[in-house]
């Protein structure tokens, strides 16, 4: 055999690496599965419920007021006759763009600032400590309701919100794996061949924080949605008439005394449902993204 055919022989293994590797850890772990399959039923929601749904979530009707769950209306109708199904597959869309824009924005700031830290220290890694202690000093949720209370009860706030209480997640963990690592012997090899130290750090040293950050993100994400859900609850998040999850619940226990149980039942059991799929979803992400669980 010639050395072109051997590259030939060997590169479509090296091309379906990843996606063999996503099989094998979707094969050995039932749960890592069941929580794909629910991640993956919560992004089509949330591209495509507004196309699918038999209502419009927006709009009410008098004569179709307080209705329990049935066939034309599978989880009943509110105080303004809205279509409770209709509004709660919508307002996934909202609350994840909530939760996945915040997250992405706590892990790319918390990220810089703890492998700043961990690999340089000093003064920097005294000054960003002290910083993240003084956010981590106050509960989080108070925290999430001044910033937003200050700023106004806007999507975008909500997000900026929920994004500074995270922000010391990361930076404290990949600050001390990078701390961990800056002296280990691969270190010395990639500065030895060349490499600044720049590269170092983003090449060499930050892929090796990923497994455990996978599953900070998915506790974060289900983390956020419930942030989100609780300040439009207590009325600083998103503003009616929009489908959201926190909402929908704080106006269905007005009615829960009165009976009309369906009305705070369903939007609560998609929260559970989302944040305990991003629960389940962390040990999946840091087999994915950890080169020692590689074959």
């Amino acid at each position: 055999m010639t050395a072109t055919d051997q590259v030939q022989v060997v590169t479509p293994k090296s091309k379906n690496g990843h996606m063999a590797h996503f099989g094998y850890v979707l094969r050995e772990n039932p749960v890592t599965l069941l929580a794909f399959l629910l991640f993956a039923f919560f992004i089509l929601s949330a591209l495509f419920a507004e196309y699918l749904v038999p209502y419009d979530p927006l709009a009410s009707d008098a004569s179709d007021v307080l209705n329990p769950p049935s066939f034309d209306h599978w989880f009943g109708t509110d105080a303004l006759g809205r279509d409770v199904f209709s509004r709660v597959m919508v307002a996934t869309r909202l609350d994840l763009l909530i939760a996945l824009s915040a997250v992405s924005l706590s892990f790319v700031v918390g990220s810089v600032l703890g492998a700043a830290a961990g690999y340089w220290g000093g003064k920097l890694d005294m000054v960003m400590s002290r910083l993240l202690d003084t956010i981590m000093a106050f509960p989080i949720f108070v925290l999430a309701m001044g910033i937003v209370a200050a700023l106004g009860n806007t999507i975008e706030n909500i997000i900026y919100a929920t994004a500074i209480i995270n922000v010391p997640f990361y930076a404290r963990l990949v600050r001390a794996e990078v701390n961990i690592r800056r002296d280990a012997g691969f270190v010395h090899a990639a500065k030895l061949s060349g490499n600044s130290d720049l590269r170092v750090l983003a090449m060499h040293i930050f892929p090796n924080t990923l497994p455990p950050m996978m599953v900070q993100i998915s506790l974060n994400l289900g983390w956020a949605i419930l942030n989100a859900a609780g300040l439009s609850f207590i009325g600083l998040g998103v503003r009616p008439p929009t489908p959201e999850w926190g909402i929908m619940v704080a106006e269905g226990a007005n009615f829960i005394v009165s009976g009309e149980w369906w009305l705070a039942l369903f939007p609560g059991l998609w929260l559970m449902l989302a944040v305990f799929t991003f629960n389940l979803l962390g040990d999946g992400l840091r087999d994915l993204v950890d080169p020692r669980q590689r074959s």
